[in-house]
């Protein structure tokens, strides 16, 4: 992915339960052992049924049960696609208003997909999507692979898609507080639907996401450590009205980038504002490509949706506007911004105090989630909250946020998706067995891996 065509990849970025109501369509069953009955998902506006021979991307691409342009960009093109994996999927929604998910033609949020193996491991992976994609974005990354493990598998799109995400809502932050309660809702209905159609309850439970996907991990084991036994956070968001926070240091690469490609008396200068800003030396050949797709709308759409009153009747401010520009997001100063803004970043504000086992995974090449504006400050607020014992943090060297990037830069990067797996089998090993996670370190990149073993292992000894 390049360029324009990743900008628009990215732009697409138990109390009481209640009954499900609606309609449910079937398809027809295959393999001839697949049932036809409907598979009720409380709460569920609408769903429909298909027994199918393959679950993994390759079996749904055809018969239309994913979108690649979801899920497109996240992994290397070499990452390994397993056997077919046959099954039942569920795809439905949720009563909701908003209408920014076009999948399936339906243009209803709360999308949802849960995809039932027919050789079943007892164990349930819920996940939402990373940026402001739908609910087939970690089919690649993540779906595939827990499937062919056995895993039931579950993914929201979090309640609102796209670049205009903030949209929805009445009041500043609404929409991301809303991925929260999407989540929550899903693991609910998803645990109830598992145990309908395999007869008993899942035995295990874990949250893993990537991105605003790991941020959602985050989120539901501080404030529903009840749903899951654990989670892995795969370079998880941070929010916290303390800070740091994108919007916080975005707008500082938004000024300082500019004036460092033009390379004139002040580039030393503004390279030295990069670096201060988090964009740590060494990741310079990632800045042009993340200035051009991701800092400048990044910034704008996650700030309209915190503070819409910065850019007056705009929406979404001034595209690459220069510093001076007025209502440009190259000027924005979060410290500076009323106490209103606080408050929405607080709403939706992570706080560390998690009550179930973590594990948190992030590359120190990541320029648009900046490790040490990130995962290093998620990491000492779950210490200052007691919580050490249940974290474990791996930073890998040479990863960046996107996997799709070491396609473009092999000699500089490595893939986190191999990380992400080795951390999942951890936790695996310690919920099931009892065997100690590994401590956390920071992860060296092989030199003497080939790049079909980078793409495939991950050692986090």
């Amino acid at each position: 992915m390049r360029g324009r065509k990743v900008a628009a990849v990215l732009a697409t970025l138990f109390v009481a339960m209640p009954g499900m109501a609606g309609t449910v369509a079937t398809a027809k069953p295959f393999p001839d052992t697949c049932t036809e009955r409907p598979l009720p998902v409380p709460g569920a506006q609408y769903q429909e049924v298909a027994c199918l021979a393959d679950l993994t991307t390759t079996g749904t691409t055809r018969t239309g049960h994913t979108d690649p342009a979801d899920w497109a960009g996240l992994t290397q093109e070499s990452l390994p696609v397993p056997d077919p994996v046959p099954g039942v999927q569920i795809d439905g929604y949720f009563p909701d208003d908003s209408t920014t998910n076009t999948n399936h033609g339906w243009n209803h949020d709360s999308q949802f997909v849960i995809r039932l193996p027919e050789h079943w491991n007892g164990g349930l992976v819920v996940s939402g999507s990373p940026g402001n994609r739908e609910q087939y974005a970690n089919d690649r990354a993540i779906s595939d692979w827990v499937l062919s493990k056995g895993y039931a598998f579950a993914a929201t799109d979090k309640g609102n898609t796209g670049s205009e995400f903030y949209t929805d809502g009445r009041r500043p932050g609404d929409a991301i507080a809303e991925w929260n309660r999407r989540m929550t809702q899903l693991a609910r209905a998803a645990k109830v639907t598992v145990t309908l159609h395999y007869g008993k309850r899942p035995t295990t439970t874990i949250a893993t996401g990537l991105s605003n996907g790991g941020y959602l991990v985050r989120w539901q084991l501080e404030n529903h450590p009840e749903l899951y036994d654990g989670g892995v956070d795969w370079e998880g968001a941070l929010w916290s009205e303390k800070g740091p926070n994108l919007i916080e240091y975005l707008p500082k690469a938004l000024s300082a980038y500019p004036r460092y490609a033009a390379g004139g008396d002040d580039a030393d200068a503004a390279h030295a504002e990069m670096v201060a800003a988090g964009f740590v030396a060494g990741s310079e050949f990632l800045w042009q490509s993340h200035y051009e797709i991701y800092w400048d709308l990044t910034q704008r759409i996650y700030r309209e949706e915190l503070d819409p009153e910065f850019d007056g009747e705009l929406s979404a401010g001034i595209p690459f506007c220069s510093p001076g520009t007025p209502r440009c997001d190259a000027d924005y100063d979060y410290r500076q911004r009323p106490r209103s803004v606080h408050r929405a970043v607080e709403r939706i504000g992570l706080t560390g105090k998690i009550g179930k086992p973590l594990l948190t995974l992030h590359g120190t090449l990541d320029v648009l989630l900046p490790i040490g504006k990130d995962s290093d400050v998620y990491a000492e607020m779950v210490r200052e909250q007691g919580r050490g014992h249940l974290h474990r943090y791996y930073r890998v060297e040479d990863g960046t946020h996107t996997d799709s990037f070491v396609d473009q830069y092999p000699d500089e990067l490595r893939g986190l998706t191999p990380c992400h797996r080795t951390a999942f089998e951890a936790l695996e090993a310690y919920l099931a067995e009892g065997a100690p996670l590994p401590e956390s370190a920071t992860i060296p990149r092989p030199t003497d891996a080939t790049p079909q073993e980078l793409v495939t292992t991950c050692s986090l000894s």
